[in-house]
């Protein structure tokens, strides 16, 4: 990365509002850490997942009737919405949006769009983590193990779907969650195997104008995929380290940037943009 290049916005940070991250996890010590790091914004982006769906969710209708092992649990709005205005107070040098990202949202329209009636955010983020089947919901990583390729090639056509059918999110975050998860570790991950699969989410979120997410805590997209989504017609690119721990805001973004930079993105508008094609 140059010198004179300043890193982007963090949009993709968990605190202990999600239900996975810790009590420490908190706004202010990701702020501090954003801080240091000379990011210009953050965007806490709690985790948005059910685990008891609305009549009206497409969920419903297609049989669902729960997720396996789960440990989901609801984002305290009133907590959240308090904490959040605390440190905007506390750190005004810092654009800190409101988020959630949202788990299947294409699943649950009904029922994230009943969240955010009772808590509008700046930033929604969509994914992907877990598939039906057998009318529950599992994560991916229990899917891998039976059937590694057939449950990416799945994924990857879930995401497709997902772009396709609902519009509520604004970034695609994590595009290969399941590598995260890969049998036998992600250096075994081929990515070139799934060109074409990638191609046509890339081609579905293109269509749309939405951003795909760098996410770094994944293995980092190589420069192939992130051209992959430009060739496509992809115009926005946004950056989340999906830290869920503070001292995970804003990593390896000069490694991110460097990645985007050769698959021919650019800094965007001013410094709380996307980076643009």
């Amino acid at each position: 990365m140059p010198q004179d290049q300043s890193l982007p916005p963090d949009n993709h940070v968990h605190t202990h509002w999600s239900w996975d991250t810790a009590s420490t996890s908190t706004m202010a010590r990701a702020c501090e850490r954003a801080i240091a790091l000379g990011l210009p914004a953050v965007a806490f982006t709690e985790h948005l997942d059910f685990t008891v769906w609305d009549p009206d969710d497409r969920a419903t209708d297609e049989g669902l009737v729960e997720r396996h092992a789960s440990r989901h649990a609801e984002i305290d709005v009133e907590g959240y919405f308090a904490e959040l205005a605390e440190v905007r107070a506390r750190f005004p040098e810092l654009r800190i949006l409101s988020g959630v990202e949202a788990g299947e949202p294409h699943l649950f329209g009904a029922s994230i769009a009943a969240h955010l009636r009772n808590g509008p955010v700046d930033r929604v983020l969509g994914s992907l983590h877990s598939l039906p089947e057998g009318g529950r919901l599992y994560g991916v990583g229990h899917l891998l193990w039976e059937d590694s390729d057939g449950t990416m090639r799945r994924y990857l056509a879930e995401v497709v779907d997902m772009i396709e059918s609902s519009d509520v999110f604004q970034v695609l975050a994590h595009v290969d969650f399941p590598r995260r998860y890969w049998p036998g570790g992600t250096h075994r991950y081929a990515e070139k195997d799934y060109e074409e699969e990638y191609r046509a989410v890339f081609r579905a979120l293109a269509q749309t104008g939405r951003a795909l997410e760098v996410n770094t805590s994944s293995p980092l997209a190589s420069v192939d995929q992130v051209r992959w989504f430009h060739e496509e017609g992809g115009e926005a690119i946004s950056f989340g380290s999906d830290g869920h721990q503070p001292a995970a805001v804003g990593q390896r973004f000069d490694l991110a940037v460097d990645v985007v930079e050769a698959a021919g993105f650019r800094p965007g508008r001013d410094p709380f943009d996307f980076w643009r094609r």
